[in-house]
């Protein structure tokens, strides 16, 4: 069913992580520069987290339409070349270096697009066959109704709630101009810049790497629109919620919250709204990596009114035959099993039939036993191979947080494992053991190699991106710069030196 990857390396760096003068990474220059920086270090892919509009807490895999993109990441400067903005609007919506603070930049940006669309002739006939096309219909009127009611849509008036046709007429009537055609508009613009920075990147020979959550949010446009696809009772409230037992993550496992498919109506309907779902992941990206991978052979259903994840139980999922109906419509796109926590043979089973390639964190390799999945000489050429992920801790974070006795002992480790793997990277502190953990994960069999940007900076857990559990606070991290010429040139030497 699927074809492995090219043999190669990649940088994982999402959009929000971009430096800028605006507060948060966007489709602008530094991005094209970012690319430009990829293709002088000879990387192959660049990897981003999910690109939606996202809900509450701000993260990427909790979205209020899971085709939507950020409006936060569009370009403003590019706004202003095309007569939307002025350069004083632009100057207003300047923040500090650093973290990004969400609040400031959606009180900045929000307000800099509305002016921008009043500006825009939403009679352009580019912008008419957008709308027309009915793609963001769905998102533009959950995000009318959220202006307009706020709150989560199960405090919508019920005929808003409920869907009723005439009720939603007026309304779109009555909003057409004032919200509806902006949030098209913001889309419009979205996806005009995605695409032609996507166009930039692979001309430089550079696969753009996407990344999709299993489940949506409760209080999105998916679910409002599409009420029938999910476990909701007659008020449309979750029966049974989606998130995973306890693991390494958490003693109590993690309670996402988010309401679980029906996936016999999903089946009934041709699996449609995931067919749909998948084409326009082919359309944004070259590769998809599929979070939560696990839930597509049995998912962890928790009742809706439960504290913690630990009362759940497991259900099956649709498994291969969904991805066959899914591919056999759109085409062999490639597709990344992330198969991380608990795996056991219908997952192994899964993959196979799928011959997705899974992924192996390096982070995780070197607790002594020699049967660890993660030791590279247990990774197959089939998988995808990370230092670690946006849920983990930077490499040096982990390191650090290791006491004197613990990083002893991981450091034989890790010397065993690059003397049996011919990886001459000598080491001695915390910092430098880091950048030989980022060897071996690039020297390792795996086709696909790559590293957070965080790890090939050597940052510590300053600059992690998430702590999974915790609701806030996360998805902040963002570089002051590009990186220098220096790193460019160090992932160069381990390209050539891993054949990658």
């Amino acid at each position: 069913m699927q074809n492995n990857l090219e043999r190669g390396a990649g940088i994982l760096c999402h959009i929000s992580s971009l430096p800028n003068k605006y507060g948060i990474g966007t489709l602008g220059k530094e991005a094209y520069g970012f690319a430009d920086f990829l293709k002088s270090a000879h990387v192959k892919y660049w990897q981003v987290l999910p690109l939606a509009h996202t809900g509450f807490g701000d993260s990427p895999y909790s979205s209020v339409a899971c085709n939507s993109g950020n409006p936060l990441f569009i370009d403003l400067e590019s706004l202003r070349d095309e007569g939307l903005l002025d350069d004083e609007e632009l100057k207003a919506c300047e923040l500090p270096d650093g973290d990004v603070n969400y609040e400031a930049v959606i009180n900045s940006k929000i307000p800099a697009l509305r002016l921008a669309y009043a500006r825009f002739n939403i009679r352009d006939s580019e912008f008419v066959k957008f709308v027309e096309s009915g793609e963001f219909e769905d998102y533009a009127m959950f995000m009318s109704l959220k202006s307009r009611y706020s709150g989560s849509f199960d405090t919508f008036p019920d005929p808003y709630k409920y869907l009723e046709n005439l009720a939603l007429k007026e309304f779109k009537r009555n909003e057409y101009k004032s919200e509806y055609c902006f949030w098209i508009f913001v889309q419009f613009v979205f996806k005009k810049q995605w695409l032609k920075l996507k166009e930039y990147v692979n001309s430089l020979g550079i696969k753009l790497i996407g990344d999709i959550p299993l489940y949506v949010a409760y209080d999105s446009a998916d679910v409002w629109a599409r009420p029938e696809l999910f476990m909701l009772d007659e008020d449309l409230k979750p029966v049974k919620v989606a998130g995973v037992p306890p693991d390494y993550f958490s003693k109590t496992g993690q309670l996402w919250g988010n309401p679980l498919y029906n996936w016999e109506v999903m089946k009934e309907t041709d699996y449609e709204w995931w067919t749909s779902r998948m084409a326009h992941c082919a359309t944004m990206y070259d590769v998809v990596r599929i979070d939560h991978f696990r839930g597509f052979d049995r998912y962890w259903a928790i009742p809706a009114d439960s504290q913690t994840a630990e009362t759940g139980a497991w259900e099956d999922g649709p498994k291969a035959k969904f991805f066959q109906r899914i591919l056999s419509k759109i085409g062999n796109f490639p597709i990344i099993a992330e198969d991380l926590g608990i795996i056991d043979s219908g997952v192994v089973q899964l993959l196979e039939q799928t011959g997705f390639p899974g992924m192996k964190v390096l982070l995780f390799a070197f607790d002594g036993s020699k049967s660890n999945p993660y030791l590279p000489k247990n990774i197959s050429q089939n998988s995808v191979a990370y230092t670690g992920t946006h849920d983990n801790a930077t490499a040096l974070g982990f390191l650090n947080d290791m006491s004197d006795e613990q990083f002893a002992s991981f450091k034989k480790r890790l010397r065993d494992v690059m003397n049996d793997e011919k990886i001459l990277c000598p080491f001695s502190t915390r910092e430098e053991a880091a950048r030989a953990l980022c060897m071996v994960t690039l020297a390792c069999p795996a086709n696909l190699a790559i590293l957070p940007v965080q790890d090939l900076l050597g940052l510590d857990n300053s600059a992690r991106m998430n702590f999974p559990s915790v609701a806030e606070g996360n998805w902040k991290f963002r570089l002051d710069k590009i990186p220098s010429r220096y790193f460019a040139s160090v992932m160069r030497k381990a390209v050539k030196e891993y054949k990658r």
